[in-house]
């Protein structure tokens, strides 16, 4: 029988998509999904605790979002552009999304940027999809000039204008980041740790549940969309990650004890699951994994998932649905929407145990 796209979709009032974070990052709230007994369990997020053991290994992805929204104008016309870094691809050269990607022929020089502040950008080549290559000329390293005119690269369904509304210019810059975010390459958030706190995470470590880091730079594959039908023909996109000694020692002594290995997010569980050996050890060392989890997937190294809600007919719902089963994972989604939870990057939280 084959497993079509069509049976991953569900139905979610446009006013559940979360346009905003929660005021605090750890009172988000929390569906507790029992895959034994199919039991679901409305909580707040700040206790997570009561669902975690001493033994158990929470692992995050530390990766660190960079301003990788490029607003500019084409020269000599002045007309409005937007770049959207998704892949370096060498000292200089990136691929970009592009906005109108239309006017943005080879050759044309756009200026991001306000003011004296600005960053040449050259259009070098026309890539399909909207995709163009473009390279900054003159910048040898342009880190800490997107820093200063690059915005946060928000998902297209946060319709929010902030310069309309009065605000700072971009107010997610630390609001769509981690509270341990360490190492810069990703485009878009590890969105299922934004619900953690410092004092959150102290409490854990109290308790005696071990946390250590991965890292998985989230590219703009992670967000394809699924354009085919059966879902054995999608295929995602390389993503860059890291498995340090240091998390490779912690999973061991989670084993040794029989705790519970409980990933924060569908891109530590792609990490993870990347990274385990046939022989259950996580190996050390840096890659790219295109692994797609879906319905059948096998999970090697994963007993538990913290997760937000995602996207209907999406390949991170997919991964879930691997993990806790499609029919019990629609009807959590379904119970979310009664109970008014909110949806996607800035919304709440679910824990699959």
């Amino acid at each position: 029988m084959q497993d079509l796209i069509a049976d991953y979709d569900f139905e979610l009032p446009e006013e559940l998509i979360a346009q905003s974070p929660a005021r605090i990052r750890d009172q988000s709230r929390l569906l507790v999904v029992d895959r034994s007994t199919g039991v679901f369990t409305d909580s707040i997020f700040s206790e997570i605790g009561n669902w975690l053991n001493q033994g158990d290994l929470l692992v995050v992805n530390d990766t660190r979002v960079f301003p990788a929204r490029l607003a500019g104008r084409r020269a000599p016309s002045g007309g409005r552009v937007e770049l959207f870094l998704v892949a370096e691809r060498g000292e200089g050269v990136w691929e970009a999304l592009a906005r109108p990607a239309v006017r943005l022929r080879r050759g044309t020089i756009v200026h991001a940027g306000e003011g004296g502040d600005t960053i040449e950008i050259e259009i070098v080549d026309e890539l399909p999809g909207g995709r163009r290559t473009i390279r900054f000329p003159g910048e040898r390293s342009i880190w800490e000039k997107l820093e200063r005119v690059g915005r946060t690269p928000l998902p297209p369904y946060i319709r929010r204008d902030a310069e309309r509304a009065g605000e700072i210019l971009d107010p997610d810059r630390e609001r769509y980041q981690t509270v341990y975010a360490r190492h810069r390459g990703a485009i878009a958030a590890p969105t299922a740790g934004l619900h953690f706190t410092p004092e959150l995470l102290s409490r854990l470590e109290e308790r005696g549940i071990e946390r250590e880091s991965v890292t998985l730079h989230v590219g703009y594959g992670t967000f394809q969309p699924v354009r085919v039908q059966r879902v054995e023909d999608h295929t995602v996109d390389a993503e860059r990650f890291v498995v340090s000694a240091s998390a490779a020692e912690a999973f061991a002594r989670a084993r040794t004890r029989c705790g519970r290995v409980v990933a924060v997010g569908t891109t530590t569980t792609r990490a993870l699951e990347t990274a385990v050996g046939d022989d259950g050890t996580l190996r050390v060392g840096a890659g790219a994994t295109g692994i797609f989890l879906r319905p059948g997937s096998a999970f090697r190294a994963v007993d538990a998932l913290v997760t937000n809600f995602h996207l209907p007919k999406s390949s991170l719902l997919l991964l879930v649905s691997a993990f806790a089963g499609r029919e019990l994972v629609l009807e959590a989604y379904r119970h979310a929407v009664r109970e008014r939870y909110r949806f996607y990057s800035y919304g709440d939280a679910m824990l699959v145990l």
